[in-house]
């Protein structure tokens, strides 16, 4: 068992914390295809709580590596980027809009997911393995997707309109890549 904390192993302990985060965003796109949003949104936060304790770990038993670093951000990229992305879709774009107002939703939609693939690869090109900065500069991916899940409440709850939802994964989409500085926890 001491793969568990060589931090050259692909299957050391924080990675098989990120395939859990992978597992459970495959699982919960699959229950987004059958209309089945709540246990998809479940599945959405497992691996959301996975996503934390993969770099607490890495961090703790010196475990972080390239390839950590990769898987993360692949992990990410499913979890926090296409999860919810395809929810919103499925769950507010597809029952409400039709003709051109679903082929707009439809391009903001590939925008943000653009976007969201934009920072975790910009993010990797400049991250030192093991090393955590004081902030972000963007969203980060994560918040991102904290803020689409607060979109589909506020639509769920009839707070906000499906036009209401495309303007706003537009900024949040826009704000993956700004300058914003964001706190690092």
């Amino acid at each position: 068992m001491k793969f568990l904390y060589n931090s050259q192993s692909h299957f050391n302990l924080a990675n098989l914390f990120t395939f859990v985060n992978i597992t459970a965003g495959l699982m919960a796109t699959y229950f987004i295809t059958q209309n089945n949003f709540f246990v998809a949104i479940i599945l959405a936060w497992v691996g959301g709580a996975f996503d934390i304790f993969d770099g607490k770990i890495a961090r703790k038993y010196k475990l972080s590596n390239e390839f950590g670093i990769q898987l993360d951000s692949f992990a990410d990229f499913l979890s926090f980027v296409l999860v919810p992305v395809f929810l919103i879709f499925q769950a507010v774009y597809a029952t409400s809009l039709h003709g051109m107002w679903l082929i707009v939703a439809s391009i903001v939609s590939i925008v943000y997911v653009i976007s969201g693939l934009r920072r975790l690869i910009s993010f990797n090109i400049n991250a030192d393995a093991g090393e955590v900065a004081n902030y972000f500069t963007g969203v980060p991916t994560p918040l991102g997707a904290i803020l689409l899940w607060l979109v589909y409440l506020a639509n769920t709850y009839e707070l906000l309109s499906a036009f209401g939802v495309i303007v706003l994964m537009v900024l949040i989409g826009w704000s993956l890549n700004s300058k914003l500085k964001v706190p690092h926890p």
